[in-house]
């Protein structure tokens, strides 16, 4: 047995713990907490930060890895570990203690104030508060270092080594490819959506949620599900991985396909080692690939005809009286229309990405300095304009309606879409190595899918990146067209070409 080695897992147990400290109060609020607690909130968010901060900087971490790193010793896991934990170390020793509890302070109040701003529909209630939130962000990047744009610094947070130049790549194919079959689907007739009017109980509905989640794979033993404002995954160990939804009585895809996109992130979590708990190779990949399995479920298995047409009974025994006079294909369609949205979470699986699209551009303008905080709306609503042809006339249904800027999560956005692309990916070749596995959707039999998922994906935890893994799983680096090919094949039946 290593003894440094030993050392080093407990100390980051230590860390763990205190990361689901913070996680635990972090889900409380935004699932429990009265309105008045949020100034005590931030204060607990803010020291438990900073003694986060301080352990994982400490000089018994530092001196134990200095020992680990060139330990010739250690496994091919265990290398990786120190591997992964040295980089970040050295990266989070740039940013001082006083910074990160400011800015963990700045971002609870950051959201009590997104809050506010969106109950009066006002960015200006806002607006100074993602000033600050921006300004930090520009001194984050300038202390931890970049080599071509300080966005690439604050990319790095969110998908190892990725940059603004490998999305400027992902993203002109958006624009081109993209954009091209939009224009494609807008020569077809749109699919009649009257089915979708509610009313649609909201009991039923919550009921509903738990069955499809049940039968993907979802372990309630480790898990539960609770409402909230904006619907969200988070995870404390494998064994205790949340989900959240809302519920509309006119909009039945919020809650359904709501929960299968977040019940793939928990069964992400759920898949990972309990062994290796607190430690790199315990811990999800990126938020690149953890979007990918959220996106798998919701839009490759959940939206796809094999997994309507298997619950279709089902959607018309828990509301008989909206579903007895239609077919499952008229459903299929409806719910796979491709039609603009302002509100992103509500948005379509191609019209999507021109969302995360302008919030790419925008984050990375705030951060170089080519756009600023004051009039920001207007900026955000000429290029709802420009992408989706749609004029926005509110801040809370446009520069409002997202979280995560509240919560300083700048350089999270991207990683949405590549989620999207990864899953088209991952699920192409998880079909040629499944025999039969649209049948096997149709038959609601989901646990091959996620089997596969565990042993080429859930079980590494971080030792790989995302391109690493995407090379292991699928012989080839992140391709845009597997995601075209896809939604060729599904909007093929959608819309009959």
């Amino acid at each position: 047995m290593n003894k440094n080695y030993e050392h080093y897992r407990a100390l980051k147990a230590k860390i763990a713990d205190i990361n689901a400290a913070i996680a635990v109060l972090s889900w409380d609020q935004e699932v429990n907490m009265p309105p008045d607690g949020f100034a005590f909130r931030a204060q607990q968010l803010s020291t438990l930060s900073g003694i986060l901060h301080d352990l994982s900087t400490s000089k018994e971490f530092e001196e134990v890895i200095a020992q680990l790193i060139n330990d010739d010793t250690l496994s091919f896991k265990e290398k990786k570990n120190v591997q992964e934990s040295f980089r970040i170390i050295t990266r989070d020793k740039k940013l001082p203690t006083e910074f990160i509890t400011k800015l963990s302070r700045l971002v609870s109040e950051s959201y009590e104030a997104w809050i506010r701003a969106r109950a009066a529909n006002d960015y200006e209630v806002f607006a100074p508060y993602l000033e600050k939130i921006v300004q930090m962000h520009r001194e984050k990047a300038e202390l931890i270092g970049y080599k071509d744009h300080p966005y690439d610094a604050l990319l790095d947070d969110y998908d190892q080594g990725l940059t603004t130049k490998e999305l400027d790549r992902v993203f002109a194919d958006v624009k081109v490819k993209l954009t091209a079959f939009v224009h494609k689907l807008k020569t077809h007739k749109q699919p009649d959506t009257s089915l979708l009017n509610g009313p649609f109980d909201k009991t039923k509905q919550m009921e509903l949620c738990r069955v499809i989640a049940t039968d993907l794979g979802y372990k309630w033993s480790a898990g539960r599900i609770d409402l909230s404002a904006h619907p969200f995954s988070t995870s404390f160990s494998p064994q205790d991985s949340r989900i959240t939804t809302r519920v509309s009585e006119t909009n039945l895809a919020e809650s359904i396909w709501g929960t299968i996109h977040e019940t793939g992130h928990a069964m992400y979590e759920q898949g990972l080692p309990t062994s290796e708990y607190g430690l790199p190779s315990g811990e999800a990949i990126s938020l690149a690939i953890h979007e990918s399995q959220s996106r798998l479920w919701e839009n490759n298995v959940g939206k796809s005809w094999p997994f309507i047409n298997a619950y279709w009974s089902i959607f018309q025994q828990f509301f008989p009286d909206n579903f007895k006079e239609h077919k499952a294909l008229d459903f299929f369609k409806a719910i796979n229309i491709s039609e603009p949205n302002l509100i992103r979470i509500n948005s379509d699986e191609v019209t999507y990405h021109f969302h995360i699209l302008l919030r790419y551009e925008i984050e990375k303008g705030l951060i170089d300095g080519s756009y600023k905080v004051d009039g920001l709306d207007k900026v955000w609503n000429q290029k709802i304009k420009e992408y989706l042809g749609l004029e926005v006339p509110s801040a809370k249904d446009g520069i409002l309606q997202d979280i995560h800027w509240s919560h300083g999560s700048i350089g999270y956005f991207p990683t949405y879409s590549l989620g999207s692309f990864y899953a088209a990916q991952f699920f192409h070749f998880a079909s040629l190595a499944i025999p039969g596995l649209d049948k096997q959707i149709e038959n609601k039999e989901f646990s091959h899918l996620l089997h596969w998922l565990h042993e080429n994906i859930h079980q590494y935890g971080h030792i790989y990146t995302s391109q690493e893994i995407c090379q292991k799983v699928c012989g080839e680096e992140l391709d845009y067209k597997y995601f075209d090919a896809y939604l060729h094949r599904k909007y093929g039946l959608v819309y009959g070409f």
